[in-house]
């Protein structure tokens, strides 16, 4: 019998796990911890797709489970759930998610009425808080810390000390001095960033005006062996070093091109999210300081038709099971579009209209790739989080891509406010774990945290659907798709939990790795921790244990209330 057949057949095996839930406490088996799993040192191509479908004791990869988890359901019946994705504008006509959108059958379409009463009118699959549509340029907003420098401008910017500041403004004074001091130092590494590629043009262009010297007739694209034997026939010292400019771009195959647009996006950052007059609400008109002033934006989800974020989100979580693209976790779900994301920092006014359009209209899990370390208006958001867990909604976030420790670095929207003491039970934060059994089991720029994160999921090189075309990618919103579509499976088939039984049951469940790993930062030399020591829970998804706890959770609830 295989371990597969073992783990169902045997209850022995396993290990098992205390859930608290109404002062009962319930023992639930689930697979052991990781002891004796097989280590590979590479995958294929094949083993690399859906890799985060894998289980570690069947695969030696250190997926999810989910193969196992769908065994296990595979005589039960599930109901839809609607799954928010607060993101970018998504892509509703894809071939694997068209079917898988959201309708609101209370809206009549296109009668330019709000039919049920909402504030949204024509809200058929959701909403456009940044209002684009076709045609549009792409849009971009600021960085929060340059609407918080904004803010507070007028009053602060001529004190240098706190001596000089009210009592009752002392702590908007220190968010204001914290904001710029952000905002010069983004200020000189883009501005030197900018020198450094303008430089790298010169080179470029002077590298290819010495091959076109010596070799007029060569055509483009220039091939590397080329280039080579041309440097070794040359005597001048200054060509040669020209020429080994070109030689390394081609190396590491950058073109003029490429590095002409990594320049623009460069200045994109200091023309739009540094520039303080840049009108970053001139397709919605609001006032972003008055959460009341409302409508705006508009019913178009598909926006400007370019962004392709909220498009893989939702292709993860729901994407038909059909196998003919990417399969999502769970396509028993509806997806309900909510766009807030452009190029910059989210506006806290769209999160929390958001969260609160998403718990009206049914959602039961919402998915927010969304991560900043500044927030304006945070007691908007925190309100919105607390509607959510009043009406039972569970909300799945991603813990970012800095490689930084969060339980030292202020990070939104999160569930607690910056004093550690979680406000509610229904947020969950996700970090980024990648296929490899060894090292580098915790992708490198992930975020992580023993308070802050709250258990980790695969996230590196993701099956999933661009507009365009099947891709993969990687970062923590992946991790945080992954976790959503397991507990959409959770409401799915067990529809009697609570968001809190359902992010303890995924928290709890989870594979545990006795294992060193190389703690994630940006910095090239690496420090070893164990897996367990980066997140709350220590562990990562695993889809077939949360079904089989939230199982035996399921049977105690319905039990309790015959009784």
């Amino acid at each position: 019998m295989s371990f597969r057949g073992k783990a169902q057949a045997c209850i022995l095996l396993f290990s098992s796990l205390f859930l608290i839930m109404s002062c009962n406490c319930i023992v639930v088996a689930i697979q052991k911890d990781t002891v004796s799993f097989k280590r590979k040192k590479n995958l294929t191509e094949s083993e690399k797709k859906n890799w985060h479908f894998k289980d570690v004791f069947e695969d030696s990869i250190p997926g999810i489970n989910l193969h196992m988890a769908y065994d296990f359901l595979k005589d039960k019946k599930g109901d839809t759930v609607i799954v928010a994705v607060i993101d970018t504008e998504l892509d509703i006509a894809q071939e694997d998610l068209k079917n898988q959108i959201w309708i609101n059958k209370d809206e009549i379409p296109n009668n330019n009425i709000d039919d049920d009463n909402n504030g949204y009118i024509d809200d058929i699959h959701g909403w456009n808080y940044v209002g684009t549509k076709k045609g549009d340029k792409v849009p971009y907003s600021h960085f929060e810390y340059v609407r918080i420098i904004k803010k507070y401008d007028a009053l602060f910017k001529n004190i240098t000390s706190t001596i000089d500041v009210p009592i009752n403004k002392k702590e908007e004074f220190n968010l204001y001095q914290k904001a710029y001091s952000e905002y010069n130092e983004k200020l000189k590494t883009v501005s030197g960033d900018i020198e450094r590629f303008d430089v790298a043009i010169n080179r470029y262009i002077e590298g290819v005006n010495v091959v076109k010297l010596y070799l007029p007739n060569i055509k483009k694209p220039y091939d590397k062996t080329r280039l080579d034997s041309l440097k070794k026939m040359l005597k001048n010292e200054e060509e040669i070093e020209k020429l080994q400019h070109l030689i390394i771009y081609k190396k590491y195959n950058h073109t003029l091109s490429s590095i002409r647009n990594r320049r623009r996006l460069l200045s994109e950052i200091i023309e739009y999210k540094l520039n303080f007059d840049f009108d970053e609400r001139y397709l919605t008109n609001d006032n972003t300081d008055d959460l009341n002033d409302f409508p705006y934006g508009n019913n178009d989800v598909q926006g400007i038709r370019k962004f392709s974020h909220s498009t893989k989100m939702s292709s993860i979580i729901a994407a038909e099971r059909n196998d003919t693209l990417v399969e999502g976790i769970n396509d028993k779900v509806k997806i309900m579009p909510l766009s807030i994301s452009v190029a910059g920092n989210e506006h806290d006014k769209d999160i929390a209209l958001a969260i609160r359009y998403a718990v009206d209209n049914g959602a039961k899990v919402i998915n927010m790739s969304i991560g900043k370390d500044f927030s304006l208006h945070p007691e908007w958001v925190y309100d919105a989080i607390k509607y959510a867990e009043k009406h039972n909604v569970l909300i799945v976030t991603s813990a970012g891509n800095d490689g930084y420790n969060l339980d030292k670095i202020e990070n939104y929207p999160n569930d607690n406010k910056n004093d550690g003491i979680e406000f509610v039970k229904n947020f969950m934060k996700v970090g980024n774990t990648s296929y490899r059994l060894n090292l580098k089991l915790i992708n490198s720029f992930s975020n992580y945290g023993k308070e802050e994160v709250d258990i980790f999921a695969p996230g590196t090189r993701i099956s999933c659907l661009s507009r365009k075309r099947t891709t993969t990618d990687s970062g923590t919103s992946f991790s945080s798709a992954v976790a959503t579509g397991v507990a959409s499976l959770l409401f799915s088939y067990y529809p009697c939990l609570s968001p809190a039984e359902v992010k303890q049951i995924i928290m709890e469940s989870g594979t545990s790795f006795n294992i060193m790993v190389n703690k994630p930062s940006t910095s090239k030399e690496k420090e070893l921790v164990p897996f367990s020591s980066l997140s709350k829970s220590g562990k990562i998804v695993n889809a077939y244990n949360a079904l089989l706890m939230a199982e035996e959770v399921s049977k105690k609830k319905k039990k309790k209330k015959r009784s």
